[in-house]
């Protein structure tokens, strides 16, 4: 028996949120990165391609900038299908994070500041009823993120 992560009426709000955002993944995957790499120019650093990118233009015809804001999104679609079973949840997002920990070396700072725009665009895109149901599901990626951090000894 898998526990859940949120209540059936959490996962089904999140799941209706998430899909409205989802529908053009590329687009707001791209959108998410170019704010993050606006707003927070440090982050760049980690991708050698984006950094001499300083223009928001630049970076949204970039096809390793749509690239990557697509896989983003990917993955944070299959934690989304599997909120109501932690174990499949946590099979998703352990290998992510060990990752990013350990060959990526990516400051577990940057997944609150890129869930915190995904949830800005939401509010922007769908309205703030989407951003309070999907809070938690953020909240709850992040957490189990940097435990997988902590374990690997950051």
């Amino acid at each position: 028996s898998s526990t859940m992560l949120l209540s059936e009426a959490e996962v089904q709000s999140a799941r209706g949120a998430w899909e409205k955002i989802y529908v053009d993944a590329e687009d707001n995957g791209t959108a998410v990165l170019v704010r993050m790499f606006t707003e927070h120019p440090d982050t760049k650093s980690y991708f050698t391609h984006f950094k001499g990118m300083d223009s928001a233009e630049e970076m949204k015809q970039s096809d390793q900038v749509r690239g990557h804001g697509k896989k983003v999104f990917s993955a944070i679609n299959d934690m989304v299908q599997h909120l109501d079973n932690s174990e499949a949840f946590h099979g998703i997002v352990t290998p992510l994070g060990k990752k990013h920990a350990t060959q990526l070396k990516i400051d577990p700072k940057n997944f609150r500041i890129i869930c915190d725009i995904i949830l800005q665009l939401m509010e922007e895109k769908i309205g703030g009823d989407s951003k309070a149901s999907f809070e938690k599901v953020t909240n709850e990626i992040c957490t189990h993120l940097n435990n997988i951090y902590k374990e690997e000894g950051w």
